[in-house]
Formats: structure tokens, sequence, C-alpha cells
């Protein structure tokens, strides 16, 4: 499975502009350009924060689907918000573990100017 290509056909991905640019070795990374329609404020681009979970999320499965080539659904998922999303957002994710029936990821979200914006922690069905 081209893990890179299966994110880039997810409609919901899509439709957000997330973009996974790295996926491999159960690790992952992805950008998101915030735009007026995901902002949450009117008068600057700030993330609304179900756009930031929506990043995580999906560069959390990726990172996992990088090791057992095949989608993982979202079992649960924690996340905490550390500061605005102000500008474009980026994410990294890293494996922390893969078992038979589920895999943990951990992820980072920073905002372009470096500034880190959430920490979360995936759950998702390996088997």
């Amino acid at each position: 499975m081209d893990a890179e290509a299966f994110f880039e056909g997810m409609p919901f991905a899509d439709l957000l502009g997330i973009d996974v640019t790295e996926c491999a070795d159960g690790h992952a990374e992805g950008t998101l350009e915030v735009t007026e329609d995901l902002s949450w404020n009117a008068d600057e681009l700030l993330a609304h924060g179900g756009v930031t979970f929506t990043l995580a999320d999906t560069v959390g499965g990726a990172a996992l689907v990088s090791l057992v080539d095949q989608p993982v659904p979202t079992v649960d998922m924690r996340i905490d918000y550390l500061a605005a999303g102000a500008g474009d957002l980026s994410a990294e994710a890293d494996v922390v573990r893969c078992g038979n029936d589920v895999g943990v990821v951990d992820v980072a979200v920073s905002a372009d100017d470096g500034t880190r914006v959430a920490d979360a922690r995936g759950v998702y069905k390996t088997g």
C-alpha cells in the first residue's frame, strides 16, 4: 500500500488541504495551510481546534500505516491544545507501539513560526 497516495486520496483530508509529506518507518509528517474557511476568528487566521485535531489524527494514522501497510481506524485520540494555531500548521508523528490489535502514536503540531500548538496521542486499530 502506498501510504502517501492513500492519504492524498482521503476526501476529508483533501477538503482541509492536509498534505502528508513524509510517511515511512513509523514516522510521518504533514502540513496544512490555514485559510479563512479553517479559522475560528474572522479578524486573523487562527486554526479551529477541529482542524488542528484532524491534522494530528491524519498524520498520526499515516505514521502507523507506514508500518502495518493497511488503513488504521482511530480508536481514541487525546489532544492537549497548548497555543493558538496562528498561521500554517505542521505535524510530526512517531509510533510508540505497534501491536497486533492496536497501535499508539504521539503527534506534535506546530505553527509555522515554531510555536507548539498541540500534543496528541492517538490509538488506532491495527488488526
